[in-house]
């Protein structure tokens, strides 16, 4: 049975996607275009961070058992993790901001729902790794502490927070109406709850895999940062902005980890 604190874990990511979302109805206007940039860098600051931190490292930890070859299934696990997106990236038609092709296959879906699949698509591997993160938890692995759990929950509570509002104020630019604009920006952040759910109900039949897991986890973050948050945050003139809050993300996400968990 899942305990409240663990029930609480899962829901700061879905919070932090709903209070973003939430300012359009605080804000009248798009959000500037550096802006958008230095909240996409520092996103993506705090998903490296957090991959490496928070799921790389536990991960060689708890192969520890294998001596010189304790990096092999964080390896293995990382590499399963980045192929995982790829596949999803080819058949989930999604459309990133500031572009007008779509990416996946042919579909007759409109702007607004590709931009929120392509949301939910990098929500996917957030939500798996607080998932796996309190399952290992929740199984003893000694490797993972509560606190850890919940800072990595933090963690991506954080970097949810601007992409709410990265998909809800452009909505409302659009002509969307408030409500439905909150909406669509909180619904592309479900997907991480239920994945953690899912996880933690498989706990029985993860925890022999969870080195594998964490880095799975950690190789489909990095594959979005590298294939979506770094272009977006680099595109165009003075991107210096992106660096930066991409630099603040990752610190900041690299200081909660090591003082709290």
């Amino acid at each position: 049975m899942i305990s409240m604190e663990v029930a609480q874990g899962l829901l700061i990511p879905f919070a932090g996607t709903s209070l973003g979302a939430a300012c359009v109805y605080l804000m009248r206007q798009e959000l500037n275009e550096q802006v958008q940039k230095g909240l996409t860098g520092f996103a993506a600051g705090v998903m490296v961070a957090a991959s490496v931190w928070s799921l790389l490292i536990p991960a060689m930890e708890a192969a520890s058992g294998m001596g010189k070859l304790a990096f092999l299934p964080a390896v293995i696990g990382f590499w399963l993790g980045t192929l995982f997106l790829l596949l999803l990236d080819h058949v989930i038609p999604h459309l990133h901001m500031n572009e007008e092709t779509a990416e996946g296959p042919a579909s007759s879906f409109s702007k607004t729902t590709m931009l929120v699949l392509a949301v939910t698509l990098h929500n996917i591997p957030e939500g798996m790794a607080v998932g796996v993160v309190f399952a290992g938890w929740m199984a003893g692995n000694v490797d993972i502490t509560m606190a850890g759990a919940f800072v990595l929950s933090l963690g991506i509570a954080i970097q949810n927070f601007p992409e709410g509002a990265i998909i809800s104020m452009p909505l409302r630019s659009a002509g969307f109406s408030r409500h439905k604009a909150f909406v669509a920006g909180m619904l592309s952040g479900v997907v991480e709850p239920l994945g953690g759910l899912l996880t933690i109900v498989a706990t029985a039949y993860i925890v022999p895999f969870m080195p594998y897991l964490l880095a799975f986890a950690a190789g489909a973050m990095l594959y979005v940062v590298v294939e979506e948050l770094i272009p977006e945050m680099s595109a165009g003139r003075h991107s210096n902005v992106g660096v930066l809050c991409f630099s603040v993300g990752f610190t900041l996400m690299m200081a909660l980890d090591v003082t709290l968990g």
